[in-house]
């Protein structure tokens, strides 16, 4: 009975905030409108209406976004669902699973490039570690049965990645609408076509660019707190990215301990794709694969900011030799980054030991074709490293390219 009249309270809060024209359009907001207004009328000891509103006016002044975002991350979802929930808008798993899913469902969060570009990262981790599930990426019905969760999760993270690197190099060609997600700024641009996208992303997401990604997760039944963990940590290497392009941009000292962060962080997506599979297949998760492929990544991620540093200097994008440049000067940057280099590859090959000999040898045999395919001259555990030409101008560098660019058209 007690669920059922605050249910028709509520009712009688909403018809009031449209009558005084306090409705904002859009229901979720009107009804968090009609929460708040219930709350603040509710007794709280010998507080006067008065001293309620002058608490809460006060309040509101010193809570900002991240503030909230900080009292989220102290309550559990449990906490937050048994104390900010009526009971009358409880469900069951099942209904709340459903509910979820349709949110995700109504609403366009990933654009067809998004998808694109997601397909051969998609590729590559099916030829790369489906072995290491004791699955055949050669085998139809073993991808395309956890395709669907794969690709959503890689073009999801790959539709915020396109979005956050407009915001490193923009152009005056962008469209300058701008939206804030979390620790990274993210901007529209023409390479994203549709409008519909972003806008839904912004308001299904203001404060956790991840949410609609999680809400869908968590309606399969397959979001675990490693994920979770694993997912923020792609919003931090979003955040240094910005960070440290901009420091670049700017001029300023960058530190080392925050490039070697960011390009530990850059591989998220491929760990929490190796997670869900995991969970997909109902495995437990192998720390011993775990900790080799996260080596693995390293040493990938280093050479293809090898292969692509000329590019990433004219997009402003992060790269590990601009970090180390920045870092120990154009002269000392190699040497160092070749030292890096030595030490990742020793742990590696001290890691691949430990590996069933088939397995080890399967994943060599993958790492060299990618290499191959990729038309890279650099590789990890196998091959040579080829350091390009350090750029020690980079504004310099991004004027001749864009007057050879100018005159080529």
């Amino acid at each position: 009975m007690e669920a059922l009249r605050k249910l028709e309270r509520i009712q009688t809060l909403l018809s009031f905030i449209h009558s005084r024209a306090l409705a904002s359009n859009h229901d979720d907001a009107d009804r968090f409108l009609a929460h708040f207004l219930l709350f603040f009328l509710q007794p709280s000891g010998m507080l006067s209406t008065e001293r309620k509103y002058s608490l809460i006016s006060e309040l509101l002044k010193k809570i900002t976004v991240e503030i909230l975002e900080e009292a989220r991350l102290v309550v559990t979802d449990e906490d937050y669902d048994d104390t900010c929930v009526e009971p009358s808008f409880r469900f069951s798993i099942e209904d709340k699973a459903d509910r979820e899913k349709s949110k995700v469902e109504d609403a366009a969060v990933i654009g067809f490039d998004a998808m694109q570009r997601a397909n051969s990262t998609l590729e590559d981790f099916c030829r790369s570690y489906f072995m290491f599930h004791g699955m055949d990426a050669n085998k139809p019905q073993s991808i395309f049965k956890f395709l669907p969760v794969l690709s959503f999760t890689e073009s999801y993270i790959y539709q915020l990645d396109t979005l956050n690197e407009n915001n490193l190099h923009p152009s005056p060609e962008d469209s300058v609408s701008e939206t804030s997600r979390s620790d990274c700024l993210i901007h529209t641009s023409n390479e994203i076509k549709d409008q519909n996208v972003i806008n839904n992303l912004h308001e299904t997401s203001v404060c956790d660019p991840f949410a609609p990604l999680l809400s869908l997760l968590r309606s399969q039944g397959i979001l675990t707190d490693r994920i979770r963990t694993e997912l923020k940590s792609g919003i931090e290497y979003w955040a240094l990215e910005k960070k440290l392009c901009g420091a670049l941009t700017s001029k300023t000292k960058i530190s080392i301990e925050d490039a070697m962060r960011a390009i530990h962080l850059k591989s998220f997506d491929y760990r929490v794709l190796n997670l869900l599979l995991y969970h997909l297949t109902r495995q437990q998760t192998n720390e011993l694969h775990m900790e080799f492929l996260s080596v693995s990544e390293f040493l990938v991620e280093v050479s293809d900011d090898l292969y692509d540093y000329e590019e990433d200097v004219i997009n402003n994008n992060f790269n590990v030799l601009r970090m180390f440049v920045a870092v120990y000067g154009a002269s000392m940057a190699p040497k160092m980054l070749a030292k890096c280099i030595c030490e990742v590859e020793e742990k590696y090959e001290s890691l691949s030991k430990t590996l069933d000999p088939d397995l080890s040898l399967n994943y060599w045999r993958r790492c060299e074709e990618a290499t191959k395919e990729g038309g890279l001259n650099s590789g990890h555990a196998y091959g040579t490293w080829t350091i390009p030409c350090v750029i020690a101008d980079e504004d310099s560098f991004r004027a001749q390219s864009a007057n050879k660019k100018s005159r080529g058209a």
